[in-house]
């Protein structure tokens, strides 16, 4: 899962909101000395990512991308499930996605002091340059897993992603749609939070 789906399942919190994020920052982390919300957020983000990355439907949409970008398939979804999250956002929440969005903002700004330095960085991009508005397209997404690209130090086929995407965008679609739900309920039976 990508950042917009990970702040979506932490607790109402600034702290669980923190810890849900933390998972894709948490090197060289001392976890022991975490505050306990987001200790307790950072579990659930590595048993959300657990959990998709060996979930039947997401080994299956993996298999979707060419052999050139196989190993990015996990990192093209992740993101890609942003983007019908936001589609689908009516039907996971009853709050609408510019109001959670506004919120996830609003706690990412809180909760500077609770990060490491590389994360408070990223998330200050987040806020400042909105990230999530712009995953409400697949152009956006396509913006989005570039940047990605530019950040990967040895040579790949990355960079482009978004066509496999479109490509396989309805099947993707209907796979998140099935998934998610069973991810929800998931996270829900764990009580990590």
């Amino acid at each position: 899962m990508n950042y917009l789906a990970h702040l979506f399942l932490a607790q109402p919190s600034t702290e669980s909101r923190v810890g849900n994020l933390l998972g894709d920052f948490a090197k060289g982390v001392v976890v022991a000395e975490l505050p306990e919300p987001v200790k307790n957020g950072l579990f659930n983000h590595r048993a959300v990512d657990r959990y998709t990355d060996n979930h039947a439907i997401v080994k299956q949409l993996k298999s979707l991308m060419s052999a050139e970008r196989k190993r990015f398939a996990g990192i093209m979804l992740d993101v890609v499930f942003d983007h019908y999250l936001i589609k689908h956002w009516n039907s996971f929440s009853h709050l609408s996605f510019e109001d959670s969005s506004a919120v996830y903002y609003q706690s990412l700004t809180q909760g500077q002091a609770l990060m490491p330095e590389p994360m408070q960085r990223v998330t200050q991009r987040v806020v400042s340059q909105q990230w999530f508005d712009s995953y409400q397209t697949l152009q956006g997404i396509g913006f989005a897993l570039d940047r990605i690209a530019s950040r990967i130090r040895f040579d790949h086929t990355f960079y482009g992603s978004i066509e496999e995407i479109t490509v396989h965008q309805n099947e993707i679609e209907k796979g998140f749609l099935a998934f998610f739900p069973e991810l929800q309920l998931h996270v829900k039976e764990l009580r990590l939070e």
